[in-house]
């Protein structure tokens, strides 16, 4: 018998101490974005929702934090990863089914572990979008399947949502913001309604991120929301950020 020697992790807070997440000392690790992803996911009570990729279960439980009685599904291919989202979730008494399972995997796959086609009302993920050709891949392999995209991973993970999620379902990520086109291309097969808020650093620099809400078969024009500046001319947080990471509050893609 293997005995796997203990993970080195940390505890850290989220929304001002409301959630308390372990997560890996090294590696990939939970902060600003998966909590303005969970800001930006429309869910309501009653609502089948699946995190894609979900590592220790951040953004995902961060949503049913904010929205009692949903029904979470944290999906994650690594199972040391999955293992402290299940901690994470019962130790903030937060419901979550959590399964093992990469997200590119093929229907079949996706279907034994109960995430049948149409099942599920609404999808959040934030995937590895580091291009290969212009970041240094890390040589710890959890970080480097974590940060970097192939050239099919956005196109395959939005498949995935767009097979899982019920007719009007909806599908809300985050990506970088020069990697705009590729999200608006993968969309483009199925998907429509779409809601963009560009994320800024600061005011004088261009955004670095991008939230991007879609309706599967959705059909109402495209709407760019005004950019979400992370600090001030001054370089001070904005307090509606603040306030948002706090988890007293939600941003404009939240509301369907």
């Amino acid at each position: 018998m293997i005995i796997k020697p203990a993970l080195d992790v940390t505890e850290d807070a989220f929304l001002g101490g409301s959630l308390r997440l372990r997560q890996l000392k090294a590696g990939h690790r939970a902060g600003h974005d998966a909590m303005l992803l969970a800001a930006a996911t429309p869910a309501r009570p009653g609502d089948r929702v699946a995190d894609l990729g979900a590592g220790v279960g951040a953004a995902g439980l961060a949503v049913v934090r904010r929205v009692a009685e949903i029904d979470l599904v944290l999906v994650e291919l690594d199972a040391d990863l999955a293992g402290l989202a299940r901690a994470n979730a019962d130790a903030n008494a937060l419901a979550a089914d959590v399964i093992v399972l990469d997200v590119e995997a093929a229907a079949d796959a996706f279907a034994a572990a109960n995430l049948l086609p149409d099942s599920v009302d609404v999808v959040l993920m934030n995937p590895p979008f580091n291009d290969a050709a212009r970041h240094r891949v890390s040589p710890d392999r959890a970080r480097g399947i974590a940060h970097v995209a192939t050239s099919t991973t956005l196109s395959n993970w939005i498949h995935a949502s767009r097979r899982i999620l019920k007719s009007r379902g909806m599908l809300t990520l985050i990506w970088r913001a020069d990697g705009i086109a590729e999200v608006l291309a993968a969309l483009d097969h199925g998907f429509g309604s779409l809601e963009i808020l560009p994320v800024h650093g600061d005011v004088k620099a261009p955004a670095n991120r991008v939230l991007v809400r879609a309706t599967k078969g959705g059909r109402a024009p495209t709407r760019i929301h005004a950019g979400l500046m992370l600090n001030d001319e001054s370089g001070v947080p904005n307090k509606q950020v603040q306030e948002i990471l706090a988890g007293r509050g939600a941003l404009p893609l939240a509301t369907p």
